[in-house]
Order: C-alpha cells, then sequence, then structure tokens
C-alpha cells in the first residue's frame, strides 16, 4: 500500500484519515463555512447533505426545495437547499458547494443505537466525483485531488 500511496502523492493526491465507526461506516472530519464537523462517507449518497438542526452551526443559508429525499430506510422527506458553501476536508476545499438538508434523526438514532455517534451530515458522490476520490479500505484513507 505504501506504492499506492507514493504513486496518489505524485499525482496531486491529498491524503485524508477516515474513522471506520461501530457501524462499518466510514467517517471524515470536514468543516462548512470554517465550522468542523463529523460526517459519514457515502458514496451512494447523490448529494451532500446536512441535518436541518445544523443550519445556524454551520452558518448555511436556505430555501425551500420541491426535491423529496430518499435513503437510508426513509422516504419522501422534505428538503431544502444552501447554495455557495466553502466546503474543507483535509487540504481539499471546495467553494460553492450546495447542499441538501433534510432531518437526519432517523440516521443518527440508528447509528447511536449501535453506539455510534451521531453526525452532522453526509459527504456525498457530488463532492466524491468532483475531487476525484479515491478511497483505501485498507488503511481508511480518503484520497482527493488537489486543484490546480
Amino acid at each position: 500500500m505504501a506504492a499506492l500511496k507514493k504513486y496518489l502523492k505524485k499525482k496531486k493526491y491529498i491524503p485524508i484519515p477516515l474513522t471506520l465507526t461501530a457501524t462499518h461506516h466510514l467517517e471524515v472530519n470536514a468543516s462548512i463555512n470554517g465550522v468542523s464537523g463529523r460526517f459519514i462517507l457515502d458514496t451512494g449518497a447523490s448529494n451532500s447533505c446536512v441535518g436541518l438542526d445544523k443550519i445556524a452551526y454551520f452558518h448555511l443559508v436556505s430555501k425551500e426545495s420541491e426535491v423529496k429525499a430518499a435513503g437510508a430506510g426513509s422516504s419522501n422527506m422534505d428538503t431544502q437547499l444552501s447554495t455557495k458553501n466553502a466546503l474543507k476536508i483535509g487540504d481539499w476545499k471546495q467553494k460553492k458547494l450546495k447542499i441538501i438538508l433534510f432531518n437526519l434523526q432517523h440516521i443518527n438514532e440508528a447509528l447511536t443505537a449501535h453506539e455510534a455517534l451521531p453526525v452532522d451530515g453526509i459527504i456525498g458522490a457530488d463532492v466524491l466525483q468532483r475531487g476525484r476520490a479515491i478511497i483505501d479500505y485498507k488503511t481508511a484513507t480518503l484520497y482527493l485531488k488537489k486543484k490546480k
């Protein structure tokens, strides 16, 4: 695996440590608008999301959305949309991030029922694609391509 790390460093990828939770989710620390939080890394989530209860915490400006959220055992959930947010994961940065806001209570209840800590949100495929993500499960490391 040292060869992978060396190769990705040459290709300008930034290594970001992940934590494997009690529920076998990969968790990453990130900041939105300069405020730190804990997020599940979810390759199956099309968009990055934050709980409605974290709007003020992350200094989000939101508006109602007609899109309904579905996932993790719930569907047809009302959402809000926040645009033009700054995301920082390790040394990787993205400006103008669109974030979907919805009630994450059911997700956090499932996590805490299995003795995992609740999360502030989800880092989804939108960010992972933009960062050309590579996940090394053996070392629990996320690699995101540094922007030019």
